[in-house]
């Protein structure tokens, strides 16, 4: 039976990056890898996601302004169809480079914010001077009309700041906030130790996002935590500034973990790589080598993790499995079983 295509497809268009990022997922180096995707390979990817009929593709790394073709690859995708967004950590990014960004087809934005400081932001992302240039970028994307959002990891660290980083993204200009729980993949498994939450701090600051939304006049988005919505759901948060149907743009409403779920969520690494997600790294297979939508239909491991009814433990026995699933990226590292229970959960 055929599958419905993932609705966001992310691409890391390459591993290249100017800072050195303790969380990151990708573990991105100053140099681009040898085997990543060439020009045509891109291309050719990009083909097969617009014949697929994918809702949005969005270009990451490393830091995608890296990439000497990044434009190039955006304008052809743009021409195919493609909505097309950014993951940038916006160090690099003037109002030159922002206005071609517009001009090539982005439609929006993510400029990774680490802290509501310097001192914090620095500190995290590996290089002086980051916070100062994150910032800059997103006034040049704001002053020539490129949509953007800011992306926030959420970790010991910066728990208490969550309100202050809530209001900076409100004060930029920022038309989201997407809060990410952090998880220990990548090269967070190393250098983020004894960041991650607690169950008990995850359950207290998913609350106050929660109620925080009701008066907030921009959309908060929490990847990693399918927890989040039921929430909303269960305390009837109902926004001020915005319809409630808008909520369900946040990831995992109603439908739980979206790694490699129909309408969900799928992952292309620099070297034509397929994973569920970028926190469960999984090699599904290699678009070198198989298109992507057959790597889609016929993944045994996909094929596991649409099938609710195998999770294990507590998130097998748990009424929310199909609401909510768990993160499998988490149960994945912290077991090494994708299907085991969420241990970050609350519940």
């Amino acid at each position: 039976m055929e599958v419905r295509p993932p609705f966001l497809v992310s691409y890391s268009i390459t591993t290249k990056c100017n800072l050195a990022c303790k969380h990151c997922y990708s573990q991105a180096t100053e140099e681009a890898a040898p085997d990543e995707l060439s020009t045509e390979e891109a291309l050719k990817l990009v083909d097969d996601l617009a014949r697929w009929g994918i809702g949005l593709l969005v270009l990451d790394g490393g830091e995608p302004l890296c990439r000497d073709d990044f434009l190039e690859i955006v304008s052809y995708a743009s021409s195919r169809g493609i909505m097309i967004g950014v993951g940038s950590n916006g160090t690099l990014m003037d109002r030159g480079i922002a206005k071609k960004m517009l001009e090539a087809g982005v439609q929006s934005v993510s400029i990774s914010i680490d802290g509501v400081n310097a001192g914090t932001h620095d500190s995290f992302r590996g290089k002086g001077g980051a916070f100062d240039q994150a910032m800059a970028g997103a006034s040049a994307c704001r002053a020539v009309g490129l949509a953007f959002q800011f992306n926030m990891v959420i970790r010991k660290g910066t728990l208490s700041q969550v309100p202050e980083m809530l209001r900076l993204a409100v004060e930029s200009g920022a038309n989201a906030a997407e809060f990410f729980d952090l998880v220990e993949a990548g090269r967070a498994k190393e250098q983020c130790l004894g960041e991650v939450l607690e169950p008990r701090e995850r359950k207290a600051i998913m609350q106050w996002l929660a109620q925080a939304q009701i008066d907030c006049p921009i959309l908060i988005r929490v990847p990693a935590c399918p927890m989040y919505p039921l929430i909303l759901k269960q305390g009837e948060i109902r926004p001020k500034h915005f319809p409630i149907e808008m909520l369900r743009r946040i990831p995992y409403y109603n439908r739980g973990c979206a790694a490699g779920m129909p309408s969900g969520y799928l992952v292309v690494r620099a070297n034509g790589e397929v994973n569920p997600c970028m926190l469960l790294q999984l090699n599904l297979g290699n678009v070198r080598n198989k298109s992507i939508i057959k790597i889609w239909q016929d993944s045994k491991i996909l094929a596991q993790l649409r099938s609710r009814e195998l999770l294990k433990g507590r998130c097998g026995e748990c009424q929310y499995k199909v609401q909510c699933a768990g993160c499998r990226g988490r149960a994945y590292e912290r077991s090494g079983d994708m299907l085991a229970p969420d241990t970050g959960c609350w519940l």
